[in-house]
C-alpha cells in the first residue's frame, strides 16, 4: 500500500507514519521542516522536502508514486495566534489542503485521511460531540471545518472517501517545545528547563484533555483497514480534564523543576475544551488510555535525554493589534 503522509517530520505525523509503516505500507513523508525535524522521520520512509502549499511539487509526487492513501497532518496549529497571521493560516490550513485534495480526486486515491482539531466547536460547551454543529471562533478552527466540509463535498461529487479526526491537546515524546505558541505541555516544558517561569494566560482553571500520543497515533493510522469507519468524522484523545495550572505542575515534578507560574492577562480561548469519544470507541474498539502524570513523566524523559532543540522559525505576525502578552 503507498502512503503519502504529510507533516510527517511533525511529531504526530512521524508517530502516525511509523505505525504505518510496521503495518507494510510504502510510505512518502513530506514536510518543509517548518516545525517539525529531519530525525523525527521514521527510518523506512521515503523523505521529501516540500510544503502542500506548492502546487506543482504535489502534482509530481502523485503522479509519480500513485498513492492508494493520503493522511494530511501538515498544519500550522495555533489557535490563539491564527487571529494575527489570517493570510499565513489560510494558506498553510486551507489552501494546501486543497492542493492534496486535487491531487487525490485526479488521481485516484482510495482514501483520504484528515487530521482536524476540536477547535472547530469553538466555545461549544463540553464534552463536544461529533453531531454537535461546529461553531469555530478562531481562524484555525474555521479553516479546519472550512476543510471538513470540502472532504464531504468532493465524497458527493468524485466518491473520494475520507475519514476525519479531531484530536485535541496530544503532547508527547518527539513535539517540536522550542514553539512558542503551540503545545502548552512543550512550552512548559521549554520554560522549565530555562528556569522560566511558565506562563499561563488568566488564572490556569481553564480545562483541557491533553492526549498521549501513543493513544491516538496508532488508531489514526487504522483508518485505512476500517472500512466502516469511512466518510465518518471521530473526536479522538483523553478523556479526562486537567486545569492548565495542573498541568503546569505536573510537568514542574516530571522535570524535577521548582513550580514557577506567571499569570498573563486572559486570552480569547475557549475556557473549558474536551470531548466526548463514544463514538471512536465504537468504530474502533475500547483502548486503554495514558494517564496525564505516566504520559508526561515519559515525555519528560525523551526531552532531558535530548536537550533543548534549536528554537524554529515562526511565521510573522501580520496584525499586532491586541496581541497577547508575552506575544510581542
Amino acid at each position: 500500500m503507498k502512503t503519502l503522509v504529510t507533516g510527517a517530520a511533525g511529531f504526530l505525523g512521524a508517530h502516525v507514519a511509523a505505525h504505518l509503516l510496521r503495518k507494510g505500507h510504502s510510505v512518502v513523508a513530506l514536510d518543509d521542516l517548518s516545525g517539525g525535524f529531519i530525525d523525527n522521520v521514521p527510518p523506512g520512509a521515503q523523505f521529501v522536502q516540500g510544503s502542500v502549499c506548492e502546487a506543482a511539487l504535489c502534482e509530481a509526487l502523485f503522479a509519480r508514486h500513485r498513492f492508494d492513501a493520503v493522511f494530511h497532518l501538515a498544519a500550522y496549529a495555533a489557535e490563539g495566534l491564527s487571529h494575527y497571521i489570517k493570510r499565513f493560516n489560510y494558506e498553510n490550513n486551507l489552501a494546501g489542503s486543497v492542493n492534496l485534495l486535487t491531487c487525490a480526486v485526479n488521481h485516484d486515491v482510495k482514501l483520504f485521511v484528515f487530521t482536524s482539531s476540536i477547535a472547530v466547536y469553538g466555545h461549544t460547551p463540553p464534552p463536544m460531540t461529533e453531531d454537535q454543529r461546529p461553531d469555530p471562533q478562531d481562524p484555525y478552527g474555521i479553516a479546519k471545518h472550512a476543510f471538513e466540509l470540502e472532504l464531504e463535498a468532493t465524497r458527493r461529487v468524485f466518491g473520494l472517501p475520507y475519514v476525519i479526526f479531531r484530536p485535541h491537546n496530544v503532547y508527547g515524546e518527539k513535539q517540536n517545545i522550542a514553539d512558542k505558541y503551540r503545545n502548552v505541555v512543550g512550552i512548559f516544558m521549554r520554560q522549565a528547563l530555562q528556569g522560566l517561569p511558565m506562563t499561563i494566560f488568566g488564572d490556569g482553571l481553564q480545562t483541557r484533555a491533553f492526549s498521549y500520543i501513543d493513544d491516538v497515533a496508532p488508531i489514526m493510522a487504522e483508518a485505512l483497514e476500517t472500512s466502516q469507519a469511512w466518510n465518518q468524522v471521530f473526536n479522538i484523545g483523553a478523556d479526562q480534564p486537567h486545569t492548565v495550572l495542573e498541568t503546569a505542575e505536573q510537568v514542574a515534578r516530571a522535570l524535577g523543576a521548582p513550580v514557577k507560574i506567571q499569570h498573563l492577562p486572559p486570552r480569547f480561548e475557549a475556557v473549558h475544551a474536551y470531548a466526548d469519544h463514544s463514538k471512536i470507541r465504537r468504530f474502533f474498539g475500547q483502548r486503554p488510555l495514558t494517564p496525564l502524570e505516566e504520559g508526561i513523566a515519559r515525555m519528560a524523559q525523551w526531552v532531558k535525554a535530548r536537550g533543548l532543540p534549536q528554537p524554529t522559525p515562526t511565521p510573522p505576525v501580520e496584525i499586532p493589534r491586541n496581541l497577547p502578552s508575552g506575544w510581542s
